[in-house]
Protein backbone atom coordinates (compact mmCIF):
# COMPACT_ATOMS: atom_id res chain seq x y z
CA UNK A 1 0.00 0.00 0.00
CA UNK A 2 1.01 3.82 -1.07
CA UNK A 3 2.79 5.68 1.96
CA UNK A 4 -0.18 7.95 2.97
CA UNK A 5 -0.36 11.82 2.57
CA UNK A 6 -2.71 14.28 4.08
CA UNK A 7 -5.52 15.77 2.07
CA UNK A 8 -3.65 19.29 3.16
CA UNK A 9 -0.36 18.09 1.84
CA UNK A 10 -2.35 17.14 -1.18
CA UNK A 11 -4.40 20.25 -2.03
CA UNK A 12 -0.66 22.19 -1.92
CA UNK A 13 0.80 20.06 -4.52
CA UNK A 14 0.76 21.41 -8.21
CA UNK A 15 0.10 19.62 -10.85
CA UNK A 16 3.57 19.82 -13.11
CA UNK A 17 1.99 18.82 -16.13
CA UNK A 18 0.53 21.54 -18.97
CA UNK A 19 -1.56 20.18 -21.77
CA UNK A 20 -2.85 23.25 -22.97
CA UNK A 21 -2.64 24.73 -26.38
CA UNK A 22 1.05 26.13 -27.18
CA UNK A 23 1.80 25.82 -23.20
CA UNK A 24 5.52 25.46 -22.53
CA UNK A 25 6.12 22.12 -20.51
CA UNK A 26 7.97 21.62 -17.68
CA UNK A 27 10.53 20.02 -19.82
CA UNK A 28 10.91 20.16 -23.25
CA UNK A 29 12.44 16.88 -24.80
CA UNK A 30 13.28 15.45 -27.88
CA UNK A 31 14.02 19.26 -29.72
CA UNK A 32 17.39 19.57 -29.57
CA UNK A 33 18.19 18.98 -33.12
CA UNK A 34 15.62 21.32 -34.34
CA UNK A 35 17.35 23.83 -31.75
CA UNK A 36 20.74 23.27 -33.25
CA UNK A 37 19.13 23.54 -36.78
CA UNK A 38 17.63 27.24 -36.01
CA UNK A 39 20.46 28.28 -34.09
CA UNK A 40 22.91 27.98 -37.65
CA UNK A 41 19.74 29.58 -39.84
CA UNK A 42 20.40 32.45 -37.44
CA UNK A 43 24.34 32.54 -37.87
CA UNK A 44 23.55 33.27 -41.92
CA UNK A 45 25.11 36.80 -42.33
CA UNK A 46 23.19 37.25 -45.59
CA UNK A 47 19.74 35.53 -45.34
CA UNK A 48 19.22 33.33 -47.95
CA UNK A 49 17.22 30.36 -45.98
CA UNK A 50 14.71 30.96 -44.20
CA UNK A 51 12.78 28.70 -41.73
CA UNK A 52 9.13 26.37 -41.78
CA UNK A 53 8.15 24.48 -38.81
CA UNK A 54 5.75 21.79 -39.49
CA UNK A 55 3.89 18.96 -38.33
CA UNK A 56 0.80 17.41 -36.97
CA UNK A 57 -1.28 18.94 -34.55
CA UNK A 58 -0.27 18.31 -30.53
CA UNK A 59 3.35 18.09 -31.54
CA UNK A 60 4.88 21.12 -30.53
CA UNK A 61 5.17 23.23 -32.76
CA UNK A 62 3.97 26.22 -30.67
CA UNK A 63 5.94 25.24 -28.03
CA UNK A 64 9.03 25.56 -29.95
CA UNK A 65 8.34 28.94 -31.02
CA UNK A 66 8.75 30.02 -27.73
CA UNK A 67 11.60 28.35 -27.70
CA UNK A 68 12.98 29.86 -30.79
CA UNK A 69 12.38 33.52 -29.78
CA UNK A 70 14.75 32.65 -26.88
CA UNK A 71 17.90 31.73 -29.11
CA UNK A 72 17.60 34.09 -31.83
CA UNK A 73 16.81 37.37 -28.97
CA UNK A 74 20.17 35.37 -27.45
CA UNK A 75 21.73 35.61 -30.44
CA UNK A 76 21.44 39.65 -30.99
CA UNK A 77 18.32 38.99 -33.50
CA UNK A 78 14.61 41.52 -32.65
CA UNK A 79 11.48 39.02 -32.64
CA UNK A 80 7.73 39.96 -33.48
CA UNK A 81 5.41 37.09 -34.04
CA UNK A 82 1.55 36.65 -34.99
CA UNK A 83 -0.92 34.11 -35.09
CA UNK A 84 -2.17 34.06 -39.34
CA UNK A 85 -5.64 33.75 -39.49
CA UNK A 86 -7.47 33.13 -43.54
CA UNK A 87 -8.66 37.06 -42.89
CA UNK A 88 -4.91 38.13 -43.71
CA UNK A 89 -5.17 36.22 -47.14
CA UNK A 90 -8.72 38.29 -47.87
CA UNK A 91 -6.38 40.67 -49.91
CA UNK A 92 -2.99 42.03 -50.66
CA UNK A 93 -3.80 45.19 -48.12
CA UNK A 94 -4.59 43.48 -45.60
CA UNK A 95 -1.54 41.32 -45.07
CA UNK A 96 0.50 44.09 -45.57
CA UNK A 97 -0.81 45.74 -42.76
CA UNK A 98 -0.21 42.89 -40.81
CA UNK A 99 3.12 42.66 -41.69
CA UNK A 100 3.35 46.79 -40.69
CA UNK A 101 1.51 46.06 -37.58
CA UNK A 102 4.35 43.45 -36.70
CA UNK A 103 6.92 45.76 -37.42
CA UNK A 104 5.93 47.90 -35.59
CA UNK A 105 5.90 46.43 -32.28
CA UNK A 106 9.65 46.30 -32.55
CA UNK A 107 9.93 49.79 -33.92
CA UNK A 108 8.00 51.97 -31.99
CA UNK A 109 10.72 53.04 -30.21
CA UNK A 110 13.12 54.12 -32.44
CA UNK A 111 13.49 57.80 -32.84
CA UNK A 112 14.03 58.76 -36.36
CA UNK A 113 13.62 62.95 -36.42
CA UNK A 114 14.43 65.26 -33.35
CA UNK A 115 13.58 68.94 -33.52
CA UNK A 116 14.14 70.93 -30.99
CA UNK A 117 12.31 74.57 -30.74
CA UNK A 118 12.50 77.65 -28.68
CA UNK A 119 9.31 77.80 -26.67
CA UNK A 120 7.19 81.17 -26.82
CA UNK A 121 8.21 84.12 -24.18
CA UNK A 122 10.90 85.22 -22.35
CA UNK A 123 12.30 82.19 -21.28
CA UNK A 124 15.47 80.22 -22.85
CA UNK A 125 13.76 76.70 -22.61
CA UNK A 126 13.38 74.27 -25.10
CA UNK A 127 10.85 71.84 -26.16
CA UNK A 128 12.03 68.61 -28.10
CA UNK A 129 9.70 67.39 -30.69
CA UNK A 130 10.41 63.27 -31.21
CA UNK A 131 9.19 61.64 -34.24
CA UNK A 132 8.88 57.69 -33.21
CA UNK A 133 8.97 55.19 -36.46
CA UNK A 134 5.62 53.86 -35.21
CA UNK A 135 2.76 52.40 -36.33
CA UNK A 136 0.56 55.66 -37.32
CA UNK A 137 4.12 56.85 -38.94
CA UNK A 138 4.63 53.34 -41.01
CA UNK A 139 1.05 53.71 -42.01
CA UNK A 140 1.20 57.01 -43.19
CA UNK A 141 4.35 56.21 -45.50
CA UNK A 142 2.94 53.37 -47.09
CA UNK A 143 -0.54 55.45 -47.87
CA UNK A 144 1.39 57.79 -49.51
CA UNK A 145 4.12 55.58 -51.31
CA UNK A 146 4.10 54.66 -54.94
CA UNK A 147 3.30 51.58 -56.98
CA UNK A 148 1.50 48.18 -56.12
CA UNK A 149 0.70 46.83 -52.01
CA UNK A 150 3.83 44.64 -52.66
CA UNK A 151 6.46 48.30 -53.56
CA UNK A 152 4.75 49.74 -50.41
CA UNK A 153 5.70 46.98 -48.27
CA UNK A 154 9.10 46.63 -49.59
CA UNK A 155 9.64 50.44 -49.42
CA UNK A 156 8.15 50.27 -45.81
CA UNK A 157 10.68 47.66 -44.81
CA UNK A 158 13.80 48.87 -46.08
CA UNK A 159 13.10 52.34 -44.30
CA UNK A 160 12.68 50.49 -41.34
CA UNK A 161 15.59 48.76 -41.46
CA UNK A 162 17.87 51.46 -42.42
CA UNK A 163 16.84 52.42 -38.92
CA UNK A 164 17.03 49.86 -37.42
CA UNK A 165 20.42 49.46 -38.32
CA UNK A 166 21.01 53.42 -37.01
CA UNK A 167 19.53 53.36 -33.97
CA UNK A 168 20.94 49.63 -32.97
CA UNK A 169 23.94 48.88 -34.75
CA UNK A 170 24.36 46.04 -32.53
CA UNK A 171 21.02 44.23 -34.05
CA UNK A 172 21.95 41.42 -36.66
CA UNK A 173 18.63 41.08 -37.82
CA UNK A 174 14.98 41.02 -37.22
CA UNK A 175 12.56 37.68 -37.64
CA UNK A 176 9.19 37.64 -38.75
CA UNK A 177 7.67 34.65 -36.99
CA UNK A 178 3.99 33.41 -38.33
CA UNK A 179 2.39 30.66 -36.35
CA UNK A 180 -0.70 28.59 -37.82
CA UNK A 181 0.98 30.34 -41.58
CA UNK A 182 -1.17 27.09 -43.59
CA UNK A 183 -4.23 29.48 -43.54
CA UNK A 184 -2.39 31.76 -45.68
CA UNK A 185 -3.37 31.38 -49.50
CA UNK A 186 -4.02 32.53 -52.43
CA UNK A 187 -7.20 32.88 -54.03
CA UNK A 188 -7.33 33.08 -57.88
CA UNK A 189 -10.99 33.35 -58.33
CA UNK A 190 -11.30 36.52 -56.78
CA UNK A 191 -7.98 37.80 -57.94
CA UNK A 192 -6.23 37.82 -54.24
CA UNK A 193 -2.66 36.94 -54.62
CA UNK A 194 -1.86 37.91 -50.84
CA UNK A 195 0.69 34.76 -50.18
CA UNK A 196 2.73 35.22 -53.55
CA UNK A 197 3.19 38.64 -52.53
CA UNK A 198 4.19 37.96 -48.88
CA UNK A 199 7.02 35.46 -50.58
CA UNK A 200 7.71 38.09 -53.45
CA UNK A 201 8.34 40.54 -51.20
CA UNK A 202 10.96 38.74 -48.50
CA UNK A 203 13.00 37.23 -51.39
CA UNK A 204 13.25 40.61 -53.12
CA UNK A 205 14.43 42.26 -49.30
CA UNK A 206 16.54 39.76 -48.70
CA UNK A 207 18.25 40.39 -52.48
CA UNK A 208 18.96 43.47 -50.96
CA UNK A 209 20.67 41.95 -47.97
CA UNK A 210 18.69 42.90 -45.86
CA UNK A 211 18.28 40.48 -42.77
CA UNK A 212 14.76 40.19 -41.89
CA UNK A 213 14.33 36.37 -42.14
CA UNK A 214 10.83 34.67 -41.98
CA UNK A 215 9.93 31.23 -39.47
CA UNK A 216 6.23 30.15 -40.51
CA UNK A 217 4.82 27.18 -38.19
CA UNK A 218 2.26 25.37 -39.21
CA UNK A 219 0.01 22.08 -40.47
CA UNK A 220 2.52 20.20 -43.92
CA UNK A 221 0.14 21.31 -45.78
CA UNK A 222 2.35 25.06 -45.64
CA UNK A 223 4.86 23.29 -47.68
CA UNK A 224 2.09 22.09 -50.37
CA UNK A 225 0.56 25.69 -50.91
CA UNK A 226 4.06 27.41 -50.62
CA UNK A 227 5.08 25.72 -53.81
CA UNK A 228 1.91 26.31 -55.44
CA UNK A 229 2.33 29.91 -55.36
CA UNK A 230 6.07 30.10 -56.16
CA UNK A 231 7.90 27.48 -57.25
CA UNK A 232 11.49 29.20 -55.77
CA UNK A 233 9.87 29.10 -52.61
CA UNK A 234 11.45 25.50 -51.90
CA UNK A 235 14.90 27.54 -51.81
CA UNK A 236 13.58 29.65 -49.42
CA UNK A 237 13.14 27.88 -46.64
CA UNK A 238 14.83 24.96 -44.41
CA UNK A 239 12.47 22.45 -43.14
CA UNK A 240 11.81 21.48 -39.36
CA UNK A 241 9.41 18.75 -39.30
CA UNK A 242 8.64 17.53 -35.95
CA UNK A 243 8.46 14.22 -35.59
CA UNK A 244 6.61 12.46 -32.47
CA UNK A 245 9.24 11.89 -29.59
CA UNK A 246 10.57 8.66 -29.41
CA UNK A 247 10.07 6.23 -26.75
CA UNK A 248 13.31 7.97 -24.56
CA UNK A 249 12.94 11.51 -24.99
CA UNK A 250 8.47 10.58 -24.52
CA UNK A 251 10.18 8.91 -20.99
CA UNK A 252 12.09 12.17 -19.90
CA UNK A 253 8.95 14.19 -20.81
CA UNK A 254 7.01 11.83 -18.51
CA UNK A 255 9.43 11.66 -15.70
CA UNK A 256 11.44 14.56 -15.25
CA UNK A 257 8.77 17.28 -14.36
CA UNK A 258 8.23 15.30 -11.66
CA UNK A 259 11.77 14.48 -10.81
CA UNK A 260 12.29 18.59 -10.35
CA UNK A 261 9.74 19.14 -8.16
CA UNK A 262 11.19 16.43 -5.24
CA UNK A 263 7.05 15.68 -5.89
CA UNK A 264 6.07 12.62 -3.94
CA UNK A 265 4.44 11.13 -6.65
CA UNK A 266 6.44 8.78 -8.73
CA UNK A 267 5.44 6.78 -11.73
CA UNK A 268 6.44 3.23 -11.96
CA UNK A 269 8.01 1.40 -15.27
CA UNK A 270 4.61 0.04 -15.86
CA UNK A 271 2.71 2.96 -15.90
CA UNK A 272 5.29 4.97 -17.72
CA UNK A 273 5.33 2.78 -20.64
CA UNK A 274 1.69 2.50 -20.61
CA UNK A 275 1.72 6.47 -21.28
CA UNK A 276 3.62 6.02 -24.07
CA UNK A 277 1.99 3.36 -25.85
CA UNK A 278 -1.28 5.45 -25.37
CA UNK A 279 0.30 9.07 -26.22
CA UNK A 280 1.84 7.47 -29.57
CA UNK A 281 5.03 9.68 -28.04
CA UNK A 282 2.39 13.12 -29.13
CA UNK A 283 4.09 16.01 -26.82
CA UNK A 284 0.13 17.10 -26.14
CA UNK A 285 -0.87 13.75 -25.61
CA UNK A 286 1.64 12.74 -23.32
CA UNK A 287 0.75 16.21 -21.04
CA UNK A 288 -2.55 15.61 -21.17
CA UNK A 289 -2.23 12.01 -19.76
CA UNK A 290 0.11 12.59 -17.41
CA UNK A 291 -1.96 15.50 -16.16
CA UNK A 292 -4.89 13.60 -15.40
CA UNK A 293 -2.53 10.55 -13.52
CA UNK A 294 -1.17 12.84 -11.59
CA UNK A 295 -4.25 14.11 -10.24
CA UNK A 296 -5.93 10.32 -9.79
CA UNK A 297 -2.70 9.13 -7.94
CA UNK A 298 -2.38 12.25 -5.44
CA UNK A 299 -5.95 11.24 -4.47
CA UNK A 300 -5.41 7.64 -4.47
CA UNK A 301 -2.30 8.13 -2.41
CA UNK A 302 -4.19 10.39 0.09
CA UNK A 303 -6.73 7.69 0.41
CA UNK A 304 -4.05 5.22 1.14
CA UNK A 305 -5.48 3.22 -1.92
CA UNK A 306 -3.67 1.41 -4.43
CA UNK A 307 -2.18 3.67 -7.18
CA UNK A 308 -4.42 2.54 -10.66
CA UNK A 309 -4.61 3.97 -13.76
CA UNK A 310 -7.96 4.37 -14.89
CA UNK A 311 -6.78 4.29 -18.70
CA UNK A 312 -10.09 3.78 -20.37
CA UNK A 313 -11.80 6.67 -18.83
CA UNK A 314 -8.49 9.18 -19.65
CA UNK A 315 -8.98 8.57 -23.36
CA UNK A 316 -12.90 9.00 -22.99
CA UNK A 317 -11.86 12.32 -21.41
CA UNK A 318 -8.93 13.50 -24.47
CA UNK A 319 -11.66 12.20 -26.68
CA UNK A 320 -14.36 14.72 -25.39
CA UNK A 321 -11.51 17.49 -24.68
CA UNK A 322 -9.34 16.93 -28.05
CA UNK A 323 -11.28 15.38 -30.63
CA UNK A 324 -15.01 15.63 -30.63
CA UNK A 325 -14.83 18.98 -31.27
CA UNK A 326 -13.42 18.69 -34.44
CA UNK A 327 -15.49 15.34 -35.59
CA UNK A 328 -18.76 17.43 -34.56
CA UNK A 329 -18.26 19.75 -37.07
CA UNK A 330 -18.58 17.35 -39.89
CA UNK A 331 -20.96 15.73 -42.06
CA UNK A 332 -22.29 12.65 -42.23
CA UNK A 333 -20.67 11.92 -45.69
CA UNK A 334 -17.08 13.52 -44.22
CA UNK A 335 -17.57 11.17 -41.44
CA UNK A 336 -18.22 7.81 -43.07
CA UNK A 337 -14.94 9.20 -45.65
CA UNK A 338 -12.49 9.32 -42.67
CA UNK A 339 -14.25 6.18 -41.44
CA UNK A 340 -13.29 4.14 -44.26
CA UNK A 341 -9.41 5.93 -44.03
CA UNK A 342 -9.16 4.72 -40.34
CA UNK A 343 -10.17 1.37 -41.50
CA UNK A 344 -7.16 1.09 -43.80
CA UNK A 345 -4.53 -0.94 -43.06
CA UNK A 346 -2.26 1.93 -43.14
CA UNK A 347 -4.32 4.53 -42.31
CA UNK A 348 -2.40 5.85 -39.98
CA UNK A 349 0.31 6.80 -41.79
CA UNK A 350 -0.24 7.88 -45.35
CA UNK A 351 -3.55 6.51 -48.06
CA UNK A 352 -4.30 7.26 -51.66
CA UNK A 353 -7.66 8.06 -53.32
CA UNK A 354 -7.21 5.22 -54.97
CA UNK A 355 -7.13 3.06 -51.75
CA UNK A 356 -9.97 4.89 -50.27
CA UNK A 357 -12.51 4.09 -53.28
CA UNK A 358 -11.52 0.44 -52.84
CA UNK A 359 -12.20 0.05 -49.39
CA UNK A 360 -15.52 1.77 -49.44
CA UNK A 361 -16.61 -1.38 -51.43
CA UNK A 362 -16.50 -3.31 -48.36
CA UNK A 363 -19.19 -1.23 -46.08
CA UNK A 364 -22.63 -0.95 -46.16
CA UNK A 365 -22.67 2.62 -47.53
CA UNK A 366 -22.74 4.75 -50.63
CA UNK A 367 -19.08 3.87 -52.13
CA UNK A 368 -17.42 7.08 -52.55
CA UNK A 369 -15.97 7.91 -56.76
CA UNK A 370 -12.49 9.43 -57.27
CA UNK A 371 -13.77 12.71 -58.12
CA UNK A 372 -15.85 12.88 -54.96
CA UNK A 373 -12.77 12.01 -52.82
CA UNK A 374 -10.47 14.18 -54.50
CA UNK A 375 -13.31 16.65 -53.71
CA UNK A 376 -13.70 15.81 -50.20
CA UNK A 377 -10.18 15.50 -49.43
CA UNK A 378 -9.95 18.83 -50.39
CA UNK A 379 -12.70 20.07 -47.72
CA UNK A 380 -10.58 18.39 -45.05
CA UNK A 381 -7.26 19.80 -45.82
CA UNK A 382 -8.76 23.54 -45.59
CA UNK A 383 -10.19 22.03 -42.36
CA UNK A 384 -7.17 21.18 -41.36
CA UNK A 385 -7.44 17.17 -40.51
CA UNK A 386 -5.96 15.92 -43.60
CA UNK A 387 -3.10 17.34 -45.60
CA UNK A 388 -1.00 16.30 -48.98
CA UNK A 389 2.03 15.08 -49.24
CA UNK A 390 4.50 16.23 -52.20
CA UNK A 391 4.06 12.61 -53.31
CA UNK A 392 0.54 13.10 -54.19
CA UNK A 393 -0.44 11.03 -51.06
CA UNK A 394 -2.32 11.82 -48.12
CA UNK A 395 -2.32 11.52 -44.25
CA UNK A 396 -4.20 12.44 -41.40
CA UNK A 397 -2.94 16.53 -39.90
CA UNK A 398 -4.37 15.65 -36.19
CA UNK A 399 -2.35 12.62 -34.51
CA UNK A 400 -4.14 9.30 -33.55
CA UNK A 401 -7.26 10.44 -35.61
CA UNK A 402 -7.76 7.28 -36.81
CA UNK A 403 -7.96 5.50 -33.22
CA UNK A 404 -10.17 7.98 -32.26
CA UNK A 405 -12.68 6.97 -35.11
CA UNK A 406 -12.20 3.25 -34.95
CA UNK A 407 -13.04 4.18 -31.16
CA UNK A 408 -16.54 5.54 -31.80
CA UNK A 409 -17.31 2.66 -34.44
CA UNK A 410 -16.85 0.22 -31.09
CA UNK A 411 -18.82 2.38 -29.49
CA UNK A 412 -21.71 2.65 -31.68
CA UNK A 413 -21.18 -1.58 -32.19
CA UNK A 414 -22.16 -1.79 -28.34
CA UNK A 415 -25.00 0.29 -27.73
Amino acid sequence: MPAIISYMEASTLLNPYRPGAGCLPPYLAGRDREIENFAKLLDQHIVIKNCILTGLRGVGKTVLLDKFKNVAINKGWLWTSNEISESFSINEERLCYRIMTDLSMVTSGIIIEKDEEKKIGFTSEKSITEVFLNFKLIGFLYKNAAGLESDKLKYILEYAWSHIKKSMPQVRGLIFAYDEAQSLSDDPKKQTYALTMFLDVFQSIQRKQIPFMLLLSGLPTIQTKLVEARTYSERMFTILFLHKLSAEDSKLAITKPIEQDNCPIHFSEKSIKLIIKRSGGYPYFIQFLCKEIFDIFLQQKSAGQKLMVPIDSIIIKLDDEFFAGRWGFLTDRQRELLSVIAHLKHGEDEFTVQEIVTESKKYQISTFGNSQVNQMLSSLITDGLIFKNRFGKYSFAVPQLNEFILRQHIAIEND
